[in-house]
């Protein structure tokens, strides 16, 4: 998808039609990758909401000349759903879930796979190296921090973050052509 500048700058410019484009444009990919994270429809869909504010609230704080807008609204909601899976009130809900979570995860997992699809970005990741798949999964899905996925993946913390930077340049490439 061609970046809307156009539209950025009028949301920046305090245009709410451009923003409500924006959030339907980007809503359901951003969802998507919330929900990978924190595993829970409500928390999600609060979290998205939280996002787009941060978003409006923040729009001028983004740069069309620094870097992609997909990329900057993932950031946020990334560190979003993180800081959530890491409230105290986030950690007590998930003490006692019943069997019937997990089952659940496991037959959402495949909406998700569609959700994350529908952006196109799985046939780009797939085309990627085992351990570039692995380290993105880990770090830009599943919501791990870089300390974490080095542990997760038994390699020392200075060389995932190199091959973090290598995975993501790759990726830069396949992308862009």
């Amino acid at each position: 998808m061609e970046q809307p500048n156009s539209l950025i700058i009028e949301m920046q410019n305090g245009n709410e039609n451009a923003f409500s484009r924006i959030y339907t444009l980007y809503s359901e990919a951003i969802y998507g990758i919330i929900y990978s994270i924190v595993l829970d429809e409500k928390v999600s869909e609060e979290i998205l909401q939280d996002v787009f504010i941060k978003i409006w609230d923040k729009s001028k704080s983004y740069d069309i000349n620094k870097g992609r807008f997909f990329t900057w609204i993932l950031n946020i909601a990334r560190n979003a759903a993180i800081d959530e899976t890491r409230s105290k009130a986030f950690k007590n809900s998930r003490k006692n879930l019943s069997t019937t979570y997990f089952v659940d995860i496991l037959s959402s997992s495949d909406s998700l796979n569609k959700k994350v699809n529908t952006i196109g970005i799985t046939k780009f990741i797939q085309s990627l190296k085992p351990v570039c798949i692995r380290i993105i999964d880990l770090l830009y899905f599943k919501g791990y921090t870089q300390v974490d996925a080095s542990k997760e993946l038994e390699m020392p913390l200075g060389t995932l973050k190199t091959r973090n930077r290598n995975c993501i340049n790759e990726l830069r490439k396949v992308v862009l052509g």
